[in-house]
């Protein structure tokens, strides 16, 4: 070490040191053992800015052991500003100190080592000046603060995330005090910060379940998480939101448990959507079981008509494909949304689709009149009683002959609907038929049992016309 440092850092700091005079010689030893015990990041430069001593924690943060007498201004392998901004060892802090005579306080940077590692720091630079006012060198202490602003960093990371969170997280003391208050509790719970920090958390529970906190709270001194408590809570409008509970302990730096820290999860929707499955899994367990029974009995009421297994066969395929046809109407028009409800469809959509085989022109099957509703539950017994319809009058009515028709006529008065199948240009009918067929027994189930509604079939030469008439509640469903 130079004289200037032996002739000036021990005798600034001897009167500090030292209780009683000590030799020159033996106060450079002293303070060189001093400074170089220290945890602190030491180094003293002469008055051109060559570094003329360092100690072992400064070495330590610079990851390098820089040249007594010739590196100037910092050890540091190489500087760069907070933002990481390349920063010359000509401008930093100690050789602005330097250069303008003065002490140089609250500034940060960082320090790279060889390895490529760096370390944020605050510098404390000082000119040193002698007796007479001319400065002589100057001395730099280094804080390493890289753990310190790694938990700012932290802390701002937790701080943004909660919040911005879209939970409610809540803070709160073991009175049951809130303490904090982020935006998502404001958006669930209506109230602002303002508005609920200070005031007890028993503002959010319904009447019914004030219960609940006592316990909560009881568990959280014995340091238990609660963790996905699904209950309700209550809004600054008095209306309920169910919600998701975590609770867990906040703990002193002595691990005392001092209050509890509360996330709020709002599963409203969740709720509501599992609800709604849990609704279409009932109505497709209930609407599954009609059509096995529907099933059930379109096999059994067409074995009297069928002369061999392969007619039998037949017909139950045509009338098992009908209830296809109008099942499929009541499909969700998408399956990727299981909250989707099955679909109503309309009695001239139903009638279409049951009618086309038989009138692939759309020429010979005229609609006419006002459409209604047809509810999913309904439509599949329907969807029968209109193929009864049409494939007796493709057998035996209007459209078994190339020029016949069938005319639908649909009507509604007094909030009562009312439909008539008039054929016309089939074969003559003679006598009027006396056997009642799968047909009239399906339609008499259908709309008189069921419904309750009206029906009548009239027989003339021409052909035959059905009439039939519902209360449009009961068929809309």
């Amino acid at each position: 070490m130079t004289d200037a440092f032996s002739d000036r850092i021990p005798r600034v700091g001897a009167e500090i040191f030292f209780a009683a005079p000590l030799e020159a010689d033996s106060r450079e030893g002293y303070f060189r053992k001093i400074l170089d015990a220290l945890p602190a990041a030491i180094y003293v430069t002469d008055p051109l800015g060559r570094i003329t001593y360092f100690n072992e924690a400064a070495a330590a943060l610079w990851g390098h052991r820089p040249d007594i007498g010739t590196s100037e201004w910092c050890g540091s392998w190489k500087l760069f500003w907070p933002d990481g901004r390349a920063l010359l060892h000509g401008e930093c802090p100690m050789a602005i100190a330097i250069k303008e005579k003065r002490a140089v306080r609250g500034m940060e940077a960082l320090a790279e080592r060889p390895d490529g590692t760096r370390v944020s720091f605050e510098p404390y630079p000082t000119p040193v000046f002698d007796a007479s006012g001319a400065l002589v060198g100057a001395v730099n202490m280094l804080i390493d603060i890289t753990d310190r602003k790694r938990a700012e960093e932290i802390k701002q990371r937790l701080a943004a995330i909660v919040q911005f969170s879209d939970d409610a997280i809540i803070s709160k003391n073991l009175d049951g005090i809130i303490e904090s208050w982020n935006a998502g509790a404001e958006r669930i719970f209506g109230y602002t910060a303002n508005e609920a920090i200070g005031q007890p958390v028993q503002m959010l529970i319904p009447p019914d379940r004030l219960d609940e906190e006592p316990e909560i709270l009881n568990r959280i001194r014995r340091n238990e998480r609660i963790e996905h408590y699904e209950t309700v809570r209550r809004r600054k409008d008095g209306s309920l939101v169910d919600i998701s509970l975590t609770v867990s302990p906040i703990m002193d730096a002595n691990g005392r448990v001092i209050g509890a820290s509360k996330i709020a999860h709002d599963i409203t929707e969740r709720r509501k959507a599992h609800e709604q499955r849990e609704l279409h899994f009932r109505e497709m367990d209930h609407r599954i079981r009609n059509l096995f029974s529907l099933a059930g009995s379109v096999v059994t009421l067409s074995v009297p008509s069928a002369r061999t297994p392969k007619e039998m066969a037949a017909v139950a395929r045509d009338r098992l494909e009908a209830l296809a046809r109008a099942h499929a109407l009541t499909l969700p028009k998408r399956f990727d949304h299981s909250d989707q409800p099955e679909n109503s469809t309309t009695l001239q959509t139903l009638i279409h689709a049951i009618v086309a085989p038989y009138d692939e022109a759309q020429r010979r099957v005229v609609i006419s009149g006002p459409d209604v509703p047809v509810s999913a539950s309904l439509a599949t017994s329907f969807a029968l009683v209109l193929h009864e319809f049409a494939t007796n009058a493709a057998k035996y009515g209007a459209l078994s002959t190339p020029t016949g028709r069938v005319d639908i006529a649909c009507a509604e008065t007094n909030d009562v609907f009312s439909l008539a199948w008039t054929e016309r240009g089939g074969p003559r009918i003679e006598v009027e038929p006396t056997k009642l067929g799968f047909g009239t027994k399906l339609t008499q189930a259908t709309i008189v049992d069921r419904l309750g509604g009206k029906l009548l079939r009239e027989w003339s030469l021409d052909g035959l016309t059905i009439r039939l008439s519902v209360a449009r509640p009961r068929l809309v469903g």
